[in-house]
């Protein structure tokens, strides 16, 4: 067998023979005057001088036997051994010559290399595997080239095995993987500690969320999700969606998220709150732009009125299983600073099922987005239960897994259909008021026959009559006709509202004792469990109130 032929086939092996041959020169055209497998450089005298042998004349052996890489040899269907180089024998000790592969070298069995060894005596195509741990712990590249024999030789064709040792590679990629791992853990840590660690329960909603990191090879973004609950039996639902990667995009999120949740107890339009936020995400970090959409649920209208900073559209199935697509209006994200944002509403009464979610859920490298929605919508219009059992069969339909390539946030809500004795425990009464002295005295004893109705203790009768009066009697010196009050019950609390047409909002104030006035918010303040005020969007303010109810009521 020729060894020659097929050794100037291992990896680097040209390259070693040429540094050990001390001024080898190139191999040179046919047509050159210096042959190519040895030839002479003059001294400085002009005297020739003989330079190493050609590569050719090499003794194959003794050079497999100095290199520092393993070097294997096995023939025939039985990988029987024929030959191992010194680095080999120092690595694993003596192996006995004309054994199988499986007994004479055990080492490779255990890195799985036998079967290599037949793919490559049956294809006569070279293989490798790349930094495989023997036993001792050393990592090698295994490459296997097959070597053909002559036609006389009647054990057949054989493997030249050559192995690399990588081990310190191996270990700085392997001490490189940690840290990206401990980086990541940190991040995922960071991003799973700034979002709600529980929901907020509203009283007319039923929510879930669901948050999945992106795999490891994906660094973790800055997808959040909230629910807030406004007072007055309203509900703000938020999600959003950080653009980039890492613990940065996660901080953001963390300060976005916040910010969200102060500027909603301030009540404010949808679309005024994303104008908000699109200040302060240009202050946090004018590079960084985000998504987002800000929504709020009023039970009494029926509605889900939103803004979005270019983020998904809202689906939204209703009682009879059609979904509907909130596509507009929908503004630039935010952070990109100077636009105006605008507020629309989808229909989200009893029985309807809403999905917020980010772009993770549906955007897929090899599909059109538009594709993911439909295909969500499609898996929505079907997926029935609560909304954490939606949730889970959402994720599932779109094959979101633990290698998924992004992070997916989904926020499902539900308004329930509530009949017979949990009917009961929601209930609605309004009425409308002209104005003048007669509207105070109407109030109370309408506010009076409904509390009766619904079988209100006495002491929450006698506080929900004087918060409707005194709500009812600011109104009329302070706002504008038309007047209404409204009255509602859920099966936690009792809420006291009253709109009219001035959009001044009225104010906690310290009334002197000589004051006439001032002293009606302060009564709402005392009595009640929560009080607050908003102006409504065909201009004018609501002002509310509302009551906790006992557990056995």
């Amino acid at each position: 067998m020729n060894f020659t032929r097929w050794s100037a086939r291992l990896p680097g092996t040209q390259r070693r023979a040429a540094a050990r041959a001390d001024g080898l020169p190139t191999a040179l055209p046919p047509e050159s005057s210096v042959p190519a497998a040895r030839a002479g450089r003059p001294a400085a005298d002009g005297t020739p001088v003989a330079l190493a042998p050609a590569v050719d004349e090499l003794p194959v052996r003794e050079v497999l036997d100095r290199i520092p890489a393993l070097v294997a040899l096995v023939h025939g269907p039985e990988h029987r051994l024929a030959y191992v180089n010194d680095a080999y024998v120092a690595a694993f000790g003596q192996r006995p010559v004309g054994e199988p592969a499986r007994e004479a070298l055990p080492e490779l069995a255990e890195v799985g290399l036998l079967p290599l060894l037949d793919q490559v005596l049956r294809s006569s195509r070279p293989r490798t595997v790349k930094s495989r741990k023997v036993p001792g712990g050393r990592s090698y590249t295994f490459t296997c080239t097959p070597v053909p024999v002559e036609v006389s030789a009647p054990a057949g064709g054989g493997v030249l095995v050559f192995a690399a040792d990588v081990t310190d590679h191996a270990e700085a990629a392997e001490r490189l993987r940690a840290s990206e791992r401990r980086q990541r853990e940190t991040a995922v840590t960071l991003q799973r500690s700034l979002l709600p660690q529980e929901l907020e329960e509203p009283d007319d909603l039923r929510v879930a969320a669901t948050y999945h990191p992106g795999g490891t090879e994906a660094a973790v973004g800055g997808d959040w999700y909230d629910v807030i609950t406004l007072g007055g039996g309203r509900t703000a639902l938020v999600i959003g969606d950080v653009m980039g990667r890492g613990v940065r995009a996660a901080a953001v999120m963390g300060q976005l998220r916040t910010a969200v949740r102060a500027y909603a107890r301030l009540d404010l339009p949808p679309h005024e709150v994303l104008q908000l936020l699109d200040g302060l995400a240009m202050e946090i970090d004018p590079n960084q732009i985000a998504t987002c959409v800000y929504a709020v649920h009023d039970p009494n209208e029926g509605r889900l009125v939103y803004a979005s900073a270019g983020h998904l559209p809202i689906l939204v199935r209703d009682e009879s299983g059609t979904v509907l697509r909130a596509d507009e209006p929908t503004g630039p994200p935010l952070g990109t600073g100077g636009w105006m944002h605008a507020s629309g509403s989808v229909p989200l009464g009893p029985g309807s099922t809403a999905v917020l979610y980010t772009d993770g859920l549906v955007e897929r490298r090899d599909a059109d987005l538009d594709e993911g929605i439909a295909a969500l919508a499609g898996a929505l219009a079907g997926a029935t239960g609560t909304p954490q059992v939606v949730c889970d069969r959402l994720v599932r339909s779109a094959g979101v897994t633990a290698d998924h390539d992004d992070d997916v946030a989904v926020l499902v809500l539900q308004h329930p259909a509530r009949t017979g004795p949990d009917g009961d425990l929601f209930r609605n009464a309004a009425l409308e008021l002209l104005g003048g002295v007669e509207a105070t005295p109407r109030a109370r004893a309408f506010a009076s026959g409904v509390l009766t109705s619904w079988r209100f203790p006495p002491e929450l009768h006698d506080l929900g009559v004087l918060a409707a009066s005194e709500l009812v009697a600011n109104s009329l010196q302070h706002g504008t006709p038309p007047m209404r009050l409204r009255l509602r019950r859920t099966d936690r609390r009792l809420i006291v509202e009253v709109t009219d047409g001035d959009d001044h909002l009225p104010r906690r104030r310290r009334a002197e004792p000589a004051d006439e006035s001032g002293r009606g918010i302060a009564i709402i303040h005392a009595i009640a469990s929560n009080w607050g005020s908003r102006r409504t969007p065909g201009g004018g303010k609501a002002v509310w109130c509302e009551f906790a109810l006992p557990h056995t009521a």
